[in-house]
């Protein structure tokens, strides 16, 4: 592994241990060069994953910009960072086990607000104003209407 400090390719581990739920495995590092640690994490990676975006472009998946996309949602919310590691690795084992390499960017936007949607409903409205582009006030109405009558159960 490359120091990220100095560039040096010959890092040593210090130290190893399991991580997010036994799914990656956290390594602490040092570089005899300039002296410097850091940490590096590897995870099982069943397939390459490509995402097909709206208008049709295929990026690689990156777990990294599903990780801040949850976090920009859940940001001064009473939802942990462990919480939101759970809900990236659950999104991650459902696409890499659905047999699929090509996976739509609106099925990942789906799984997103399914998980947003059980735990915390101002970071499942966060995302979806973002998600489903809101662009006037009575988006964010007629979309808060919806999930209050989900909510309600109907009387007869």
């Amino acid at each position: 592994m490359k120091c990220p400090f100095c560039g040096c390719d010959d890092t040593q581990v210090k130290d190893s241990r399991n991580a997010d739920d036994n799914t990656a495995i956290r390594r602490r590092r040092e570089c005899p060069e300039c002296g410097s640690r850091f940490t590096t994490f590897e995870r099982i990676q069943l397939r390459e994953l490509v995402v097909v975006k709206k208008n049709g472009e295929r990026v690689p998946f990156d777990r990294d910009k599903l990780e801040k996309s949850i976090s920009l949602s859940v940001r001064k919310r009473p939802v942990d960072a462990d919480r939101v590691q759970k809900i990236v690795n659950s999104i991650q084992r459902q696409l890499e086990s659905s047999g699929e390499s090509e996976i739509p960017s609106r099925v990942i936007g789906e799984y997103v607000m399914d998980a947003l949607s059980k735990i915390d409903h101002v970071a499942y409205i966060r995302f979806a104003s973002v998600y489903k582009d809101f662009r006037e006030i009575k988006d964010f109405e007629d979309f808060v209407e919806t999930i209050d009558k989900l909510a309600k159960p109907e009387t007869v």
